[in-house]
């Protein structure tokens, strides 16, 4: 499914969450899609199921994620109020980002070239 950093600064469960959080907005992951169990997913990638637990009680918690009891952890369908309501909060974070980055000297260019990138990645931003 996807690979961890051992030793990256970052603990393994918000790792593990920024991971499901790629696939689920590329749409890897599609809605109502029911995510691997908490043992399943501790056996593949070989961590404690409590990491995974933590990490997908976080996903809930945004909204990212539900759980059925007896069922399993599933992929949440974007609501049009989350998703405009995570979008205000994403653009002063960007708005705070981008001006750090050009107080510190990048170029306007460099931070378009930075969305092309991104918007490529993304198959042109049409992921809806």
């Amino acid at each position: 499914m996807f690979e961890l950093d051992l030793r990256s600064r970052l603990p393994i469960y918000e790792q593990l969450i920024e991971k499901m959080k790629e696939l689920i907005i590329g749409e890897v992951l599609k809605p109502n899609e029911q995510l691997p169990s908490v043992r399943t997913l501790a056996q593949q990638i070989t961590i404690n199921p409590n990491t995974i637990q933590k990490a997908y009680r976080e996903l809930e918690r945004q909204g990212y994620i539900y759980t059925v009891k007896g069922k399993g952890n599933f992929v949440a369908p974007i609501l049009e109020s989350m998703q405009q309501e995570k979008l205000e909060k994403l653009k002063e974070e960007l708005l705070k980002i981008v001006s750090e980055a050009m107080y510190l000297g990048m170029k306007k260019e460099d931070i378009l070239q930075i969305i092309s990138s991104v918007e490529n990645m993304l198959g042109g931003g049409n992921l809806k």
